[in-house]
Order: C-alpha cells, then structure tokens, then sequence
C-alpha cells in the first residue's frame, strides 16, 4: 500500500476515494508517496524524497514551495474551480454588506439597550445613518476572469448590474463561459475608473501583487468599494488604508484580516470564509483526490500549477511517465535509450509548460530496470516512473 501523509482535515468524501487495498492515509509517514493538504504550510518543511506528488485540496498553492517541486520533478497539483460557487456567494454577500451598510447597522444594533422604553424610536432614529445604495444600475469590474470571475459577472448581471471584466490571460473555456454582457476593458486601470464594485478574482504571483496599490488606487470613484477574495497581497493595504482615511474610498471588504487594516472604520474583515461550506469543501476533496490517483496510478496529470496537463489511454500494460526540462532532443533521447533496452514504444505524449516538459510512453513489454537507470542518466530529466499495470481482457 502506498502511504499518503495528510496535513489538514480533508473531507471524508474525498479521502474514502482513495482505495484502503491500494493506499493508507494517516499524519506521520516518514517516507509517504504523496502529500494532501489544504493550507498547511510546506515552506519551511523537510518534503521526504519519496514524495512523487503534491495535492492541496483548494484553488491557491503559495504554501507549497512550487519552484522546488517543480527541480524534483513533482506535480503540485489544486483543484481550480471547485469551491467557485462557494466564493462567488461569498462575494455577493460582501457587496450587500457594503451598499446597505450591514456590519456598522449589526453594531449599532448590538449596542442599544434591550429595556430603554425608547427602543423603537432609538431604531428609526439611528437606521439614517446606515441608509444605502442598491447594486441594479451600478457597474461591477471583475479582474480576473477565471471559474470564480465568471460566476460572479453572470450573478452581477443576473442582479442588474452591468460587468466590465479584465483579464489579459483569459482562457478559451472561461471566454465561452463568460455572459455576453460583460464588456471588455483593456486594463486594470480602465476598471478602476469605471466601476462603482471593484473585485478580484487572480492568483497571487510577482505580475498580479499589488494590483490595486498607491498608483492607481486614486483613479477609483471616492464612493467606490474594493472586494478581495483572492489573496492579501494582491491589493496594497497601506494603499486602501490611506484612501479610506482620505475619504477616497468607500468600502474594503476583504477575506484576509491583517494588522494593518483590523476594526478600520470601512473595512469589512471576514476570517476567510471564501470556500469554508461544506459543499466547497467536498469538491475541493473528490476533484484533487482523483487527480492524484490518476497521476499515481497512470502518470495523468490534470490541473497541476507547474506541469503540463497530460493524459493519455492506456493501450499497453507498461507504461514510463518522464519529468523533464523543456530542452530540444529530449524525446530523441528518451526514444533512443528505450531502443538500447530492446523496447517498442506503443504510444507515445509529450507537452511542456514553461521550463517544465513531461513525457508518458507506454511500451510493448516490460520495462528493464537498467533502461529505466538509462533514462533518469539524461540531462535534464527530473523523475522517471514506472507504472506497469495488468489490463482488463477485451471482450
């Protein structure tokens, strides 16, 4: 049985997808095959060298120490798009809360005496103050046109309000997916200037840190509102801190609590919240439990950040996977080294993403452990496999 170390609660619901006669999972193998985790932080660990895999069960992996894996020839693997919805109702309720002024109307209500004989008037009195704006009409900006940026332009729209949308590394499936209604805007900038509702929805990498910071955060309305339920780093907080105390800026609502913005008048803090339901969690769980399965057991690779996705039918009972650096000849060599070793090559995939190329190869018979010492001997190859496996008799 291949030992699986998991570091946080991950649903059962993905974790009794993982066969008990092929796998066993538990919190202190010294030498696991795979690690699943959701925000458990890898930075600073030791990551055994039998680990062949990495799954996190949530769309963001700065916890995982990608570059590294990625020398290792380890697919870190994530589950983008499965607690979509989950945040996308999340971003909903953080614009409600901030055209209708619910967190500073919970407070003041929290704060009055339950037995003035003047409640009711208290009430009417005090509710002017939190008097709000309804979001038909407004315009919403979505930076970030991913699953999540796309549910919530087509709920925005749904709501009447109009979408101006950004993305300069939009996908073909998010470009289908995307409501018609949502007009393009050139840039990040052409956003902030036009929309009353700000949010993002990218991942937190050098180009997209400080998205919104001091040089563009003036452009925004002074009543506009920013939402982020990405990442922290993705907006500047000094930036919004010093807006809001200028009065430049309306509302921050934001999934990531931070010393520099904690109880400031206009910040709405929530404890991160974006994929905590039940729901979300399930999905996150099943869809990169599969994936790792798949990659163990088959060398697919679906939705892993730092390679390429591959997948291929199985026809033959033996089958190499190769991680390799994206460098010219590779498939030359590795079809020459299978030669030397008598081997037929039935099929044969090979796709690269950025400096990182991964090969599967099924052969005609079984692979010789010296062809496989010949193969990890090229340069530039990271990790090699072998995943031999009976097939079912055709009927």
């Amino acid at each position: 049985m291949q030992p699986i170390l998991v570091l946080n609660p991950i649903s059962q619901l993905g974790l009794s997808r993982l066969p008990p006669d092929l796998y066993k999972v538990g919190k202190d193998f010294a030498d696991p095959v795979a690690i699943l985790l959701r925000s458990a932080d890898l930075h600073k660990a030791t990551i055994a060298p039998s680990v062949r895999a990495i799954a996190r069960a949530g769309a963001g992996t700065n916890n995982i120490p990608v570059e590294q894996m990625s020398a290792r020839g380890v697919p870190v693997f994530n589950a983008p798009g499965a607690n979509a919805n989950a945040v996308k109702e999340l971003v909903l309720a953080g614009m409600l809360m901030a055209a209708r002024h619910v967190a500073p109307a919970l407070r003041f209500v929290d704060a009055l005496d339950g037995k003035a004989i003047d409640l009711d008037a208290k009430v009417e009195d005090g509710k002017k103050a939190f008097a709000g704006i309804e979001l038909a009409g407004r315009t919403l900006g979505v930076i970030g046109l991913g699953k999540i940026g796309c549910l919530v332009a087509d709920a925005a729209i749904k709501l009447g309000m109009q979408v101006l949308g950004h993305d300069p590394e939009i996908t073909v499936d998010a470009a289908w997916s995307l409501p018609s209604q949502v007009k393009r805007a050139g840039s990040v900038n052409e956003v902030l200037k036009a929309a009353h509702f700000v949010t993002l929805h990218v991942p937190l990498v050098a180009a997209t840190r400080h998205l919104v910071s001091e040089a563009n955060i003036g452009l925004l309305r002074h009543d506009a509102v920013v939402l982020n339920f990405s990442r922290d780093g993705v907006v500047s907080e000094a930036a919004v801190r010093d807006a809001l105390e200028a009065k430049r800026l309306a509302a921050y609502v934001t999934d990531f609590p931070s010393a520099v913005l904690l109880r400031h008048v206009g910040v709405i803090a929530l404890p991160h919240l974006g994929a905590s339901t039940r729901e979300a969690e399930d999905n996150c769980a099943v869809m990169v439990v599969d994936q790792l399965r798949d990659y163990l057991e088959h060398g697919n690779v679906i939705n892993a950040v730092n390679f390429p996705n591959v997948s291929m039918v199985r026809e033959s009972a033996f089958r190499v996977a190769i991680a390799n650096a994206n460098v010219p000849n590779m498939l030359g060599q590795i079809s020459t080294a299978m030669a030397r070793g008598g081997l037929n090559i039935h099929n044969m995939v090979n796709k690269s993403h950025g400096e990182m190329a991964y090969t599967l190869v099924d052969v005609d018979s079984a692979v010789s452990d010296a062809v496989l010492a010949d193969l990890a001997r090229i340069e530039g190859v990271l990790a090699v496999r072998y995943l031999p496996r009976t097939l079912p008799e055709a009927a």
